[in-house]
């Protein structure tokens, strides 16, 4: 049973550094790594890291990221038959600070990512036809996003949306037609324009959405876990305490885990829980691939 992951790739440029400059300010930074990441890839690692067949469909640039993105994926066993190069393109970057509280701010350059398009998915119908789950983000053109999910429908393929980053253009007829739609507190502020500085304002947004038409609402809540909708019932799961030390690719480990589980064991609760155990894990380590671990964690 494979997984597609539809969506972006990008490399990250992370600097490890106790304060954040201001606007003019130059700071000196503690440490630096850079790695592949984006939320379509990271989510296609954590997949395969965790036993899953999975497939990634994105773009890179001509650029001296591009044959290096390349093989990190076939260094985790992710196919990469649909990756394929743009000419005269960047490949997406994402420089990322992680300060002394291990929070992360990101900027996103798609590159790339911009140039994977409808045609392409109808173009690679005949593999994607034959997977068991197709996962998508919005680092990547929302008409790309919303052919993705009418192809998982035509083709009773279920859909996993990561709504990240959020934006108030998703057209929420789309997030309708996902089997499960997976928003942070922050997407879930931005999706619903509401406050969310409590589980209770979390419930309150979060049941706009419901009202809406989802199928299933899993809202990823960091340390405190997650809440899953579905009809009328909510449930929270809580999440183990760990030593934070990078945040960073935490949501995408939670994705990649729920859909390796889902379509193992075609089981919510468990899949969620699982998810949330492998989060916590990733949030130990730094970096965001590289923080991944494999059945291991799990055990």
């Amino acid at each position: 049973m494979e997984i597609a992951v539809i969506g972006s790739s990008m490399v990250d440029l992370i600097a490890y550094t106790d304060v954040v400059p201001k606007a003019g300010e130059t700071l000196e930074a503690k440490e630096f790594k850079m790695g592949c990441g984006g939320k379509g890839a990271n989510q296609a690692v954590a997949a395969a890291l965790l036993g899953s067949d999975v497939i990634m469909m994105a773009r890179v640039g001509d650029d001296a990221f591009a044959d290096n993105t390349i093989a990190n994926f076939q260094s985790y066993g992710v196919n990469t038959d649909l990756v394929e190069k743009v000419t005269g393109i960047s490949s997406g970057v994402a420089p990322i600070w992680v300060d002394k509280d291990s929070q992360n701010r990101i900027l996103i350059i798609p590159g790339a990512n911009k140039h994977l398009l409808p045609r392409d998915i109808d173009a690679a119908s005949e593999r994607l036809s034959k997977c068991s789950m197709i996962i998508l983000q919005l680092e990547i053109p929302l008409e790309t996003v919303y052919h993705a999910i009418d192809f998982g429908n035509a083709h009773n393929i279920p859909v996993i949306l990561n709504p990240a980053p959020a934006t108030t253009a998703l057209d929420l007829d789309y997030a309708c037609k996902c089997d499960f739609f997976v928003p942070n507190e922050t997407e879930l502020e931005i999706l619903t324009g509401l406050p969310v500085d409590s589980l209770d304002e979390i419930e309150l947004a979060a049941q706009t959405l419901m009202d809406k038409g989802l199928k299933n609402l899993i809202v990823t809540l960091g340390e405190r876990g997650a809440l899953h909708m579905h009809g009328s019932e909510k449930t929270y799961y809580p999440a183990p305490k760990v030593n934070a030390v990078d945040t960073t690719g935490a949501g995408d480990a939670f994705i990649g885990c729920f859909a390796q589980s889902y379509v193992s064991s075609g089981d919510i609760a468990t899949s969620i829980q699982r998810a949330i155990v492998y989060a916590s894990h990733s949030v130990t380590g730094k970096g965001t691939q590289t923080s991944y671990g494999d059945e291991g964690v799990l055990a």
